[in-house]
C-alpha cells in the first residue's frame, strides 16, 4: 500500500515544510553574519593608492566638518609654503616606543594651513628642517585626533608640544584657518627626511558583534528547528494513526477464515 505522506494533502505540507526550512535558514545566515561585520560607526576605508590623489580642496572648505569616510586614508595632494617656525609636536606611540608626531601647517596661497604630519621622533630633538619655498605634498588624509596617547614623553624637545592633532587645539598655536584635517606623509616625500614615517591606519580587522542580529538570527534558527520537529512529529503520528486502521481491517477477514475451518 502506498504510504500516506504520499498523499496530495501530505506532499503539499511537505513543499511548505521545506519553504519554511530555507527561510528561516536564509534568515539565520542573514542576521548572523550581519551580527559579525564592523559596526557601521568605526571607519573601515582601505589605504588609498597615492596615484590617484585628488587636491584636498575638491573634498571641502577650510573649517567645514568633514565626514570621516572621506578624511581617512583619502589619498590627497596640497600645495604651499612649510612655516617652519611654527613646527610643533603631539606625544604618540610608534610600535609601542614612545616619541613625538612632528606635525606643522602647509599654508597656501590664500592664506590657508593644511596641518600636515611629517613623521615622528624618539626624542624631538635634531629635527630636520622643513622644505623651503612652495611645494607639492601627496600624502593620506586623517580626521582629527579626538584624545591623546594619555603619557608625556620623557625629554626636553626644541619644539612646543600640543596634545593631539585637531583643529581645536592647533588654532591656540598658529594664526591661520586650518582644515578639519590633517596630511600624514608617506616616507619619499622630502619633508619625511630625518623622520620615521607615520603610517596610514590600516581598516580595523576585528568583528564586532551585533548582539541584537545575533538574537535574531538565534530566534530564526530556534523558529527553523521547531518547524522541522513540528513536521516530523505530524508525520510520525500520521503513521501511527494508519497502522490500528490497517492492523482492524485485516482481524475479521481472519476471524472468518478461521471459523469456517472450524
Amino acid at each position: 500500500m502506498r504510504s500516506p505522506l504520499f498523499s496530495p494533502r501530505w506532499l503539499g505540507l511537505h513543499v511548505l515544510a521545506v519553504l519554511v526550512a530555507a527561510v528561516c535558514v536564509a534568515g539565520t545566515y542573514w542576521q548572523g553574519t550581519s551580527a559579525f561585520q564592523p559596526d557601521r560607526d568605526v571607519i573601515t576605508n582601505p589605504v588609498a593608492d597615492l596615484d590617484d590623489a585628488v587636491p584636498v580642496s575638491d573634498l571641502g572648505e577650510p573649517g567645514a566638518f568633514l565626514h570621516p569616510n572621506l578624511t581617512t586614508n583619502t589619498a590627497v595632494e596640497a600645495t604651499g609654503r612649510f612655516d617652519g617656525g611654527a613646527q610643533l609636536l603631539v606625544p604618540r606611540r610608534l610600535d609601542g616606543e614612545e616619541g613625538y608626531e612632528v606635525v606643522l601647517p602647509l599654508v597656501t596661497d590664500d592664506g590657508v594651513a593644511m596641518t600636515v604630519s611629517r613623521g615622528w621622533s624618539s626624542d624631538g630633538t635634531d629635527l630636520p628642517p622643513a622644505p623651503e619655498g612652495e611645494v607639492t605634498v601627496t600624502g593620506w588624509l586623517q580626521p582629527p585626533q579626538d584624545a591623546a596617547e594619555g603619557f608625556v614623553p620623557m625629554g626636553s624637545p626644541d619644539t612646543g608640544t600640543v596634545e593631539r592633532i585637531a583643529p581645536s587645539v592647533l588654532v591656540g598655536e598658529w594664526d591661520y584657518q586650518l582644515y578639519a584635517a590633517y596630511v600624514t606623509l608617506p616616507g619619499s616625500e622630502p619633508a619625511v627626511d630625518g623622520l620615521t614615517p607615520v603610517p596610514p591606519p590600516e581598516p580595523p580587522t576585528e568583528l564586532t558583534v551585533n548582539w541584537r542580529n545575533l538574537s535574531y538570527a538565534v530566534q530564526w534558527a530556534m523558529f527553523g528547528v521547531s518547524a522541522v520537529v513540528f513536521w516530523i512529529i505530524l508525520m510520525r503520528r500520521e503513521l501511527a494513526e494508519r497502522r490500528p486502521e490497517e492492523g482492524g481491517e485485516e482481524t475479521p477477514t481472519g476471524g472468518q477464515a478461521v471459523a469456517a475451518g472450524s
